[in-house]
């Protein structure tokens, strides 16, 4: 692969070419699903090629193929020259990159077991007996259960000389208990919603979650929802549970952080965002206990953002976004950070597939652990405690917000009185995180994994981190999202 690489970018270099980059990329993934006792999908699927960047007086050019020979390369070299002087025709502004130094390195997500050693049918039979315990339970109407298995490996060499060689392996797994009952429909997942939890590891993982251990307390809930009082409506002290809060954290600070959305050139898909250039070190984010860290190093955790460089081979980098309640920081590119004073890119730009271009996306953006303990995040005369998200809705500039959760628990004097089914909550942004109260310690943070991130057109979808445990927030608008 290395040398394919280096040859890609002897085609792409060039008398005119100010910069060139090239990703060979090789992946392999396997999904394996069961619905209701009986299995509803196997599937792997493999991919090799190689995506060919290059800047000419400003403007940038790209283009992919799988033809891995010489023609192939030499073809989409020319390709990716043609195009960027063909943008020249529209810019606005030359492209001008932060300097950034050459390495080259070999780096390996760790992996302590491999899951593409085990077998398809154990997989299914781990699968299935987890979907026979859920419908142990006689009300459970509908169970489904999923392993996903993937491995990315990625050669990235540019014209500045680095070389860099790395290989990530992620494990997601998850189910889900669904009970009908007249005419409502609940629902409770393990150990998070929509595919459950996502790491950089291996099928270690699998093995560290428990599965099956936990699915009589998830049937068990999903049932027992039907006879629970609807969540009330009013302004609640409101505690999030930490995956919960991942997603909290995904859309209304992940998101609006990417400032290719603040700069317009992701207006067409999903919106810009309300973080204006005026307002970095200037906003009152949040509260003064509320940190923010856009961190895809190793030692921030095995999320589905960590890695050692971004496809722009700028290394892995933790940049605080919200240091107590400023807001401080934007994810950059080599092209925008000069835009926000940086002296060079903090590692952003990352691209779904060797066919795709390299954007600004989030790595792992996660609110840092604060001092408090579980009971003292609890301790509250009267609050409302959500687990597990079920819907969210957020508008063009991240600012108005409105989610819904699988489950809640109505506190009174810090313990849990009563289950409530159907619970929402509503807000903005700034005020949601400005009315953060308390934040639990290190012994109850998750990096939580969301596997399916769009963003770009064509559409990227790719896997974030987030880690967060849980919080307590005052004052917030509960239960205007439920029409009885």
């Amino acid at each position: 692969m290395k040398q394919i690489a280096l040859e890609a970018l002897d085609f792409a270099l060039g008398p005119e070419v100010e910069y060139a980059d090239v990703r060979i990329v090789e992946s392999k993934d396997r999904t394996v699903s069961t619905r209701n006792g009986r299995v509803s999908q196997v599937a792997a699927t493999e991919s090799m090629g190689i995506g060919i960047r290059v800047l000419i007086n400003g403007s940038w050019g790209f283009a992919a193929t799988d033809r891995l020979n010489r023609e192939g390369l030499a073809a989409a070299a020319n390709l990716a020259k043609e195009i960027a002087v063909a943008s020249g025709l529209a810019r606005k502004e030359k492209a001008v990159l932060a300097p950034e130094n050459p390495y080259v390195e070999t780096w390996i997500a760790p992996c302590l077991a491999d899951p593409f050693l085990t077998s398809v049918e154990s997989n299914i039979q781990l699968l299935l007996a987890i979907d026979s315990e859920l419908r142990r339970n006689a009300g459970v109407t509908l169970a489904e259960g999923s392993l996903v298995f993937d491995r990315t490996r990625q050669v990235f060499a540019s014209s500045i000389g680095s070389l860099i060689d790395q290989t990530k392996t992620s494990t997601g797994a998850g189910y889900a208990a669904y009970s009908f009952a007249k005419d409502e429909i609940q629902k409770r997942s393990f150990p998070n919603s929509f595919g459950g939890q996502y790491q950089l590891k291996g099928y270690e993982m699998i093995e560290e979650l428990d599965l099956l251990k936990q699915a009589p307390r998830i049937a068990e809930e999903a049932v027992a929802l039907h006879k629970a009082d609807q969540c009330p409506s009013g302004e609640f002290s409101l505690i999030l549970d930490s995956s919960q809060l991942g997603l909290q954290i995904h859309e209304s600070v992940g998101h609006p952080i990417e400032l290719d959305r603040v700069l317009g050139s992701e207006a067409n898909y999903a919106g810009m965002s309300f973080l204006t250039l005026d307002k970095l070190r200037a906003l009152r984010y949040g509260s003064d206990i509320v940190n923010v860290v856009c961190d895809a190093t190793l030692a921030h955790g095995p999320g589905l953002g960590t890695f050692a460089y971004d496809d722009e081979g700028v290394p892995a980098q933790s940049t605080p976004i919200i240091s107590n309640g400023l807001f401080t920081g934007y994810m950059t590119s080599r092209e925008t950070a000069a835009i926000v004073g940086d002296a060079r890119s903090n590692g952003t730009m990352r691209a779904k597939s060797w066919d795709r271009l390299p954007l600004i996306r989030m790595t792992n953006v996660s609110l840092l652990p604060g001092e408090q303990s579980l009971e003292e995040v609890f301790d509250v005369p009267l609050g409302i405690y959500m687990e597990t998200n079920k819907s969210w809705s957020i508008d063009d500039k991240r600012y108005n917000f409105q989610f819904g959760c699988e489950i809640a628990w109505e506190i009174k004097n810090g313990k849990r009185v009563r289950m409530l089914k159907n619970p929402t909550y509503s807000g903005i942004s700034t005020q949601f995180w400005n009315a953060c109260q308390a934040i639990s310690n290190r012994q109850h943070w998750t990096l939580w994994g969301v596997p399916n991130c769009g963003k770009g057109q064509p559409e990227q979808v790719m896997g974030t981190g987030h880690g967060a445990s849980p919080s307590r927030f005052g004052g917030i608008k509960v239960g205007s999202g439920y029409q009885a």
